[in-house]
């Protein structure tokens, strides 16, 4: 694979296609959203039990995992006009996310003209309403899958027959923040590493046993990079790193003194 990079401020910008170097757990974010084009309906409402993502590592697939969501009844009519709402969050592997699936219980109704009516959904409450993604997820990187349920275009109803959803769903994925990567010059000094900005310290973590660390889930913005290590070692803090979102800054080689 080609490797791209963009330099700045004495910083190299990872681009999202690549996967950090880093060997801290190589873990992305992955949030799942949902929200809805309007439909002329007063309820849809719709029985969300689980939501499940499909991952591939290489060649390698890992196989559906579940998310922890907040299971329950959404009312799809609440989540327009821009509104939408978390269904749930997990991290995994760096890899390929091919497939999201997401898996109806029972209580699944509609309501048009004051009448509450029963909402079948075959496929949702059985295998899943299954979803092609097909983005690649980047260590470090956090993600938002925003799953656009169109209402009016997938409520079927024939004559006295039930009201059937056959589901339109467009599910559109963003990455939400950046990450900072870099290695100390002596592992022994094990630093907590710190990315501050003005006086709010984001985010944290530790160099690893080869010297290497990475603060994930950074928003994009300009940060101070603070270092505290073991006794008997110093590290500078580093100034005006930026972080762009989708993009893993490397601050390469770190220098540490010894005390």
């Amino acid at each position: 694979m080609r490797m791209t990079k963009i330099y700045f401020a004495g910083l190299v910008l990872i681009s999202t296609g690549l996967v950090s170097c880093s060997d801290n757990d190589q873990l992305a974010k992955l949030e799942v959203r949902l929200t809805d084009a309007p439909g002329d309906y007063q309820e849809v409402n719709v029985d969300i039990q689980d939501v499940q993502i499909h991952v591939n590592e290489g060649e390698q697939s890992t196989g559906w995992q579940s998310l922890e969501i907040n299971q329950g009844v959404y009312n799809l009519l609440k989540l327009t006009n821009g509104l939408d709402t978390l269904l749930g969050s997990i991290e995994l592997p760096a890899g390929r996310v091919s497939q999201i699936r997401l898996v109806l219980g029972n209580n699944n109704t509609i309501k048009v003209d004051n009448q509450i009516s029963d909402l079948k959904v075959p496929s949702g409450q059985q295998s899943g309403l299954k979803l092609n993604v097909q983005t690649t997820l980047t260590e470090g990187i956090t993600y938002s899958i925003l799953l656009d349920f169109d209402v009016a275009r997938s409520i079927v109803k024939h004559g006295n027959r039930p009201y059937v959803v056959k589901p339109v769903i467009r599910a559109i994925t963003e990455a939400t923040s950046g990450a900072i990567e870099g290695t100390v010059s002596i592992p022994e000094a094990t630093p907590a590493v710190y990315a501050i900005h003005e006086s709010d310290t984001v985010g944290t973590t530790f160099a690893n046993e080869l010297g290497k660390f990475m603060i994930k889930g950074v928003p994009a913005g300009t940060y101070k990079v603070s270092f505290q290590p073991a006794t008997g070692y110093l590290i500078d803090d580093i100034d005006g790193v930026v972080v762009i979102t989708g993009i893993v800054t490397s601050m390469g080689a770190v220098t540490v003194v010894e005390e």
